[in-house]
């Protein structure tokens, strides 16, 4: 379900039509509706806009959500991260992950309820997924074992739920969700130190050598195949 393939980016009709999309999920939703809409509006061929969003709604909720993702990669790599400390690395991108959607909050509280239904769900936690990789992958992170997915879901559950509280954040500035973000980020750092501490305990080493052991062999994907190619 969750790998390391880039999302392949949007091109410029995608993204056309995701942006001509916006003014109509206030009033529609992600819905066929709101892609015959935004057809019309970028002054698209309806069957080309049907062929790049199939499934009409849910697959330009999709597009919205990686168009964000695209476009937070970008900055990321355009930004030097280096001198910050980890956890505000993660926080800083997080942050600026969220704001790059803050002016289409409905659209963001439109597509979360779409992809919480359980037909989507598996998509949804898909894209939250593939954030938290960019994320993690911008701050540095070259783990290759199960780590690399134990940081990824932890990210996703931060971002998700930061993102949920932010949707109902009614401060103009958000400071309520940025201290609800810090906080979230604490507990995931407070997470990290007992593993470290954990794994420097004899007692505690020896309790969790089966499964450490079963865990150890977990790797990212593509990590063996890179091994054994160099």
């Amino acid at each position: 379900m969750f790998n390391r393939a880039p999302q392949p980016e949007l091109d410029e009709t995608q993204i056309a039509l995701i942006e001509a999309a916006l003014p109509h999920v206030v009033f529609d939703g992600w819905s066929a509706d709101t892609l015959r809409e935004a057809a019309r509006d970028a002054e698209i061929e309806l069957s080309d806009a049907k062929r790049l969003f199939p499934r009409g709604g849910v697959d330009m909720a999709l597009g919205f959500h990686r168009l964000a993702d695209q476009r937070l990669k970008a900055e990321l790599e355009a930004s030097d991260l280096s001198s910050m400390r980890i956890r505000d690395r993660i926080t800083h991108c997080v942050r600026r992950r969220i704001e790059l959607v803050g002016p289409e909050r409905e659209a963001v509280r439109r597509g979360a309820t779409l992809l919480a239904l359980p037909i989507y769900a598996p998509e949804g936690a898909r894209a939250m997924w593939q954030t938290a990789d960019i994320i993690w992958t911008a701050c540095g992170d070259t783990a290759t074992d199960y780590n690399w997915y134990s940081k990824r879901a932890i990210l996703s559950g931060v971002y998700s739920t930061t993102v949920l509280y932010w949707l109902g954040d009614q401060d103009p500035d958000f400071h309520p969700t940025w201290a609800f973000l810090d906080r979230r980020i604490e507990g995931v750092m407070k997470f990290e130190k007992t593993k470290a501490q954990l794994k420097d305990n004899p007692v505690a080493r020896a309790a969790f050598a089966i499964p450490a052991g079963l865990l150890g062999m977990i790797r990212a994907p593509g990590a063996g195949r890179a091994s054994t190619e160099t």
